[in-house]
Order: structure tokens, then C-alpha cells, then sequence
């Protein structure tokens, strides 16, 4: 199977009114681990872990960016942080670390499908900052890539999470009992999924719908990171 999709090869940089998608960089290591463990506790619920079993990952943040972009590059995964940067009074405020997605399990060929998962800073949660990443990377995705699914794998606790893929129309498939080893073991996880048939449209523009016909978003606890 062709695991190269055709578009744009990494880095990418996306950005939409006060949302930016950027690859991660050596130098936000100190931003980086300072939002982490300011929300450890928002995060640890819904995070995955490693089953006693499996290889250790990356030890340190260095050697986490490298891992990532080193995927990134052989098009199997979009490690973007979520930079928020809001107008105030006519004038760009200074640019926040805002959290993390990522598009992992990106495959070409006959399947042409990928997931996503994502964390927010809970002191930026209730801004819609996370409905509009996602729905800036499934553009990029379906348009530059050209893929054809798009996954989201949600714990069924995972209220506000449950929200963001309801404020995008994200299609019900159902539950996958202990489909992911979450916060120390495993985890049933709710499915959800869109293909590019079924959007019609940009992913920002049907957002912009919803939001406008419903008010402010309920962004806010993070998916399950692949």
C-alpha cells in the first residue's frame, strides 16, 4: 500500500483568522513542557499510554520533535502545535501555545484514510480553538492530500470532546471495546468519521455554520492521541 498521498511535503504551516497549525520545533521545548505540566491533570484522563509490554517511546522533547518530523517527512503523520494568536483592539496579540494535533496513520493507496487527535490548554478551553484545527487540518488533508477518511477516536466519558465532533458533523460508527491502552490501560473508544464525499464543502465554512446558527463552541477536553 502507498503510504505517500500526494500534496505538500513537511513542514507544513496552516492558518486561519487567530489559529495557526506549525510543526513542532527544538526551540518551544520550555513552552511546550510548561503548558504539559500545567495540564497534567486536564490531559492524563484521555491521553495514551504504553501497555507494560511495548517499547518505550522518545525519553525527552528533543528526541520527540525529531522522532515526529522524522514521520512527518516519510508522510505518515502531521505533528502540528496549535498557536493562537487573538485580535485585540484592531492590533495581533502575542502568539500563545495553545496545544497540540496531530494527524497520524496517514496511508495512501486503496485506503487513503488517517486519524486525528488533539489536546487543548484548559485555560484556553470554551474558544473553539479545537473544533477550528480540526477542521483546518481535515481540509488540508482532503484537498492537498487527498485522502479520502478521516478518524476520531473518542472515549465515550469524553463529554466535551464528543462535542467537537458534533459541531463538525463527524458520522457515528460505533464503539471499539479496549481499542486503545488510555491512562493506563485499556479503553473502549467511540468512532467517528468523515469521508471527503460526505463534506461538500470546506471543513472551515461548515464549522462557520454550525457556529453561527448554535453560538460558541464547547471545545474541550482533548481525543485520544494515536
Amino acid at each position: 500500500m502507498d503510504r505517500t498521498p500526494t500534496g505538500r511535503r513537511w513542514p507544513v504551516t496552516l492558518q486561519h483568522g487567530d489559529v495557526t497549525l506549525r510543526p513542532m520545533r527544538q526551540r518551544d521545548a520550555t513552552d511546550w513542557e510548561r503548558v504539559r505540566r500545567h495540564n497534567a491533570g486536564w490531559l492524563r484522563p484521555w491521553e495514551a499510554t504504553l501497555p507494560p509490554s511495548a517499547t518505550p517511546g522518545p525519553q525527552t522533547y528533543g528526541s520527540l520533535v525529531r522522532n515526529l518530523n522524522r514521520q512527518a517527512r516519510q508522510g505518515r503523520m502531521l505533528p502540528w502545535l496549535i498557536i493562537y494568536q487573538p485580535q485585540e483592539h484592531g492590533r495581533s496579540s502575542r502568539p500563545v501555545m495553545a496545544g497540540q494535533l496531530t494527524v497520524s496513520g496517514i496511508v495512501g493507496g486503496s485506503a487513503a484514510s488517517a486519524q486525528i487527535g488533539y489536546w487543548i490548554d484548559q485555560r484556553l478551553a470554551g474558544r473553539g480553538l479545537t473544533p477550528l484545527a480540526v477542521a483546518m487540518a481535515m481540509d488540508y488533508c482532503f484537498g492537498e492530500l487527498q485522502l479520502h477518511r478521516i478518524e476520531v477516536a473518542i472515549r465515550p466519558e469524553n463529554a466535551r470532546s464528543l462535542r467537537v465532533v458534533e459541531k463538525l458533523g463527524f458520522r457515528s460508527e460505533g464503539i471499539r471495546p479496549r481499542y486503545l491502552h488510555i491512562d493506563g490501560d485499556w479503553r473502549d473508544h467511540l468512532i467517528f468519521a468523515l469521508n471527503v464525499d460526505e463534506v461538500g464543502e470546506s471543513m472551515i465554512n461548515r464549522l462557520q455554520r454550525q457556529v453561527d446558527q448554535g453560538g460558541r463552541d464547547q471545545d474541550q477536553q482533548p481525543s485520544s492521541q494515536l
